[in-house]
């Protein structure tokens, strides 16, 4: 079932932010759970009826400390309604190698870049 046209799926506001800046791969500076967070997303869609979003954060904050030195351990899946004041800025979209668009944490993708780089 495609969650755009099941009516118990609402998109919260972040997600067209959130889509624009994938399908563009732009970052965005955003707030979750009280901290300023720099997110590239890669993978959009659902998980247990509420959506998600896979993102490489590549600055700011983490509830946990500092952001991890290692690009690999930046991964994070994040409830989209939990993502406050979402701005798509003029920063490098990043990655990192151990990406896959087959591990995102999320149960049903809408969206996603692929391996090569292709939205999906």
């Amino acid at each position: 079932m495609n969650p755009t046209e099941d009516n118990s799926h609402s998109r919260p506001p972040a997600w067209a932010i959130l889509e624009t800046a994938l399908r563009h791969r732009r970052p965005v500076q955003a707030r979750y759970h009280d901290q300023q967070r720099i997110l590239c997303p890669h993978a959009l869609g659902w998980t247990n009826g509420r959506a998600k979003v896979l993102c490489y954060q590549a600055g700011g904050a983490t509830s946990r400390g500092p952001l991890p030195a290692d690009p690999r351990q930046r991964w994070r899946t994040l409830f989209v309604d939990q993502i406050h004041d979402p701005v798509i800025t003029t920063g490098a979209w990043q990655t990192a190698n151990n990406y896959t668009h087959h591990a995102t944490g999320i149960d049903q993708v809408e969206l996603a870049v692929d391996n090569n780089g292709t939205t999906k």
